[in-house]
């Protein structure tokens, strides 16, 4: 039984934060209720069951083989995760042939997995390493002599270390060619054999993640804002980031669209981490202001895959700190996707608090101007310290 008690979050990151803790403590204990009371057969014929990882989380071999280092490899050995590294972890690049047998046994009919960028192209641009190649090639063809759906990412937060550190990565629009150019390579060497693709995992996370409050790689923060970092800008590279995750999805998705789709029948789409909004009261102020966080939660990155531009309050609130698009890139995010990924996990409660727009320099939780309320357990409010500290590493472990 868990009790639970209300708390006020002034902070985005803080609130995805504890969103893990919750999900650790209650999902358990839902699955052993539910266990009894559905089967395969309460859902559609065409409902696929499956599971996910990304590429960091399980592959190890983590300098192998050609491969080189993500920022998620030079987050964890900076020791950011308690001392901890995914160097070995499930090591699935040795034994991706146990690990499809135990989802065969399990009855998955789909896995989700990630390409590591960095063990395809270690450089993140050049020449393609024929190991890497080799390994992807047989974990799908493993996959599918099983019965099991092969479903890509082809960026789940670790961005070639090569590339940060020659340009900064997501922040510079440079990207956009070398991601266009990765994202071809998987297309021509897989997509016989792989039918959805997914761009970037939880794209509107790790923006903020990486880019304003600093906890996740690349660690880029800056004052008053943000985890002890050294480098980045927490008001402006947030929504520099996120343009450029954009215009590289849409630049990989148009290239999909024109040279391997009509072969290959093939899906592409982004992922994002969503959450349902309900104001915390039932005053006009707060109905607006849930609005205004799904339109910054969301509509971030939808209203552009949808309508070709930023929602309106975006502009307004964050100004010329926003980056605009061209009418041809408008015109190439714009229905640039055949499917929306939703990482769901929980409802959040809304409170206005336009007064942050009176700060002189913002960030994006500034700038959506929204205090957020969630449960938590009694067990993670010992102290605020600590609480702070066990979230962020639920966070931490949850994104892998």
């Amino acid at each position: 039984m868990h009790v639970f008690i209300w708390e006020k979050l002034t902070s985005f990151g803080k609130m995805l934060s504890l969103s893990f803790s919750l999900l650790l403590l209650s999902n358990l204990a839902a699955v052993i209720l539910a266990a009894d009371r559905f089967s395969r057969g309460d859902f559609p014929p065409g409902f696929v069951f499956g599971s996910g990882t990304s590429a960091y989380q399980v592959e190890g071999a983590a300098d192998q083989e050609g491969r080189k280092p993500s920022i998620w490899d030079t987050f964890a050995h900076e020791g950011k995760v308690h001392g901890d590294n995914a160097d070995i972890t499930c090591d699935q690049y040795h034994k991706y042939k146990e690990d499809v047998q135990l989802m065969v046994d399990t009855g998955l009919e789909a896995y989700r997995f990630s390409i590591s960028w960095s063990r395809l192209i270690p450089n993140g641009r050049g020449p393609v390493n024929p190991k890497g190649l080799q390994y992807y090639n047989n974990l799908i063809n493993e996959l599918i002599s099983n019965g099991i759906q092969p479903h890509v990412t082809l960026h789940h937060n670790d961005l070639p270390q090569a590339l940060e550190d020659e340009y900064g990565g997501w922040i510079n629009r440079k990207i956009v060619k070398d991601f266009t150019t990765y994202a071809n390579v998987c297309f021509k060497n897989f997509g016989d054999r792989v039918s959805h693709w997914t761009t970037v995992n939880e794209a509107n996370v790790f923006v903020l993640a990486g880019y304003d409050g600093g906890y996740l790689p690349p660690q880029h923060c800056s004052s008053p804002f943000g985890f002890n970092c050294t480098r980045g800008n927490s008001s402006t590279e947030p929504y520099l980031a996120a343009h450029h995750i954009l215009l590289a999805h849409a630049s990989a998705a148009v290239l999909y669209k024109e040279k391997y789709q009509d072969k290959q029948h093939g899906f592409i789409g982004i992922n994002l981490f969503a959450f349902w909004i309900v104001p915390l009261t039932n005053t006009t102020e707060d109905a607006i202001a849930s609005q205004r966080a799904m339109d910054f939660m969301i509509g971030w990155y939808v209203n552009p895959l949808m309508y070709g531009d930023y929602p309106d309050v975006m502009k307004r609130n964050v100004g010329t700190r926003l980056p605009t698009f061209t009418n041809l890139e408008s015109n190439q995010v714009k229905g640039s996707i055949d499917f929306l990924g939703v990482n769901y996990y929980l409802t959040v409660y809304v409170k206005d608090d336009s007064s942050k727009l009176e700060m002189e320099l913002r960030n994006f939780d500034a700038d959506m101007a929204v205090d957020i309320t969630l449960a938590v357990t009694q067990k993670d409010m010992s102290s605020s310290e600590d609480k702070k500290h066990n979230v962020i590493h639920h966070w931490k472990i949850g994104q892998g």
